[in-house]
């Protein structure tokens, strides 16, 4: 897939502030001659070589090094250049400036990994993991994005289409050639084939499902009455005193949000108010935004303490509470009731905050909601249009599964549909909408 640009596009590639190291990247047809207008001369291709960078008025500002990527082999797939000078702001906005008085205009963001994608160099699962790696918030994210960006999405998807297209193809010929005496499909052969493109499918949709939930996390409220030990449960688990802990009821007074990393899976943990009757209207407001907070969250850990037990004030806190969320009892303080810490039930766990017993269960619970197997060793960066593509393409490879041997039409139309869905992972079947909004996510200078 290619698409010619005649416009040359420049933007700051390395982060806002102030560094050692500032990049400036410039892509297009007249690369070469807008870098020139920076540093007089181009070095050899792949070289990188010492050069005194200038200000549209021929004015040196800073000295760096210079590097040309001659096209097609290139990120962008076009003539791309590279100055890299020292990363004080002004500096890497006067040669911006520069660039742009020479031919150049402000790239949008995500253009250059657009233009690798309209340029062949990426397909569109690789350039979206782009942003995905910059964006990962653990170990984990970090090596399924990787995977992504090194091509194994997509050749597992790939593996599918093919896969499609060869059995598309066994069933129209047949159809075609329906008075000819040829066996070109039988039954038996075509359940076998439906059967291993279902499991092929599965596999992937596992793989990519688990990739997500490394990407985008998950979302924890922690609830339950004044005192149980939610401030600590919160300190625990983000290793520091994010929230203040006293033996006070109505301490906690509003929401506190971390953004935790758990063996790898990314959380967001609100720890909420302690829920009781109260005359405070301060504390009021803090206990109205904390059921606000476990309305928007996926798994709520309502805790107990385990000296006491679930009261009937718990069930009057519970009911109609966080419909939608699933909801784990965690008993507390085990450490002083003597009861061992642990998994209880599917979903119940006693622990101590204090001292730290069970935290390891409660971090097991929270991976196994989260659909992540031991240590997710082979997740794939991906992203919600992935995840609903290759349902899509399940329920149409489903609904062949489910159509008599005899019917080959529409199980070629049904698989038609199923090819169609994995396309537009990769992009080779998308709409040009679709890429305006994917790379419009990206930051400036990717």
């Amino acid at each position: 897939m290619t698409s010619p640009r005649t416009d040359t596009i420049a933007a700051i590639a390395t982060a806002a502030g102030r560094g050692a190291v500032g990049i400036l990247r410039v892509s297009g047809p007249e690369a070469a001659r807008v870098a020139c207008a920076l540093c007089i001369t181009l070095p050899e291709p792949r070289r990188a070589r010492l050069r005194k960078l200038r200000d549209a008025d021929g004015q040196v500002v800073d000295e760096g090094l210079v590097l040309y990527f001659p096209g097609p082999d290139s990120f962008t797939g076009e003539d791309v250049i590279e100055l890299q000078g020292h990363g004080g702001p002004l500096v890497l906005s006067i040669l911006l400036a520069s660039a742009c008085a020479a031919g150049a205009r402000l790239a949008r963001p995500g253009e250059f990994s657009e233009r690798a994608f309209l340029n062949g160099r990426l397909d569109l699962a690789q350039a979206e993991s782009i942003a995905d790696l910059i964006d990962a918030g653990s170990h984990a994210a970090v090596r399924a994005a990787s995977r992504s960006l090194q091509g194994e999405f997509s050749a597992r998807v790939g593996a599918l289409v093919d896969a499609l297209i060869s059995l598309r193809a066994d069933l129209e010929a047949a159809l075609d050639f329906a008075d000819e005496d040829v066996p070109w499909l039988s039954s038996s052969q075509l359940r076998l084939r439906l059967d291993g493109l279902r499991h092929g499918l599965a596999d992937v949709l596992r793989a990519a499902a688990q990739g997500r939930r490394l990407r985008d996390g998950l979302t924890v409220a922690i609830g339950g009455q004044p005192n149980v030990g939610k401030s600590t449960l919160l300190n625990r688990l983000a290793g520091a005193e994010a929230a203040i802990v006293s033996p006070i009821a109505g301490t906690t007074r509003d929401v506190l949000r971390e953004h935790l990393s758990l063996d790898g899976l990314p959380v967001t943990v609100f720890d909420t108010a302690g829920l009781r009757d109260s005359d405070d209207p301060i504390e009021r407001i803090g206990m109205a935004r904390g059921r606000s907070a476990i309305e928007q969250a996926e798994v709520l850990l309502w805790l107990v303490d385990d000296c006491i037990g679930p009261t009937s004030l718990d069930a009057a806190a519970l009911d109609g509470l966080a419909p939608h969320a699933r909801q784990i009892q965690v008993l507390t303080k085990c450490d002083l009731s003597g009861q061992p810490a642990g998994r209880i039930a599917a979903d119940q766990l006693r622990l101590s905050a204090a001292s730290g017993a069970g935290i390891d269960a409660l971090v097991a619970l929270l991976h196994e909601h989260a659909g992540l197997d031991a240590g997710a060793g082979d997740a794939l960066g991906a992203r919600a249009r992935h995840l609903d593509a290759l349902r899509q393409a399940e329920i149409e490879v489903n609904a062949a599964c489910g159509l008599p041997p005899a019917n080959p039409e529409l199980i070629a139309e049904h698989l038609r549909r199923a090819q169609q869905a994995l396309e537009a992972i990769t992009g080779r079947y998308t709409a040009d909408d679709l890429l305006g909004r994917i790379f419009a996510t990206f930051c400036l200078g990717k």
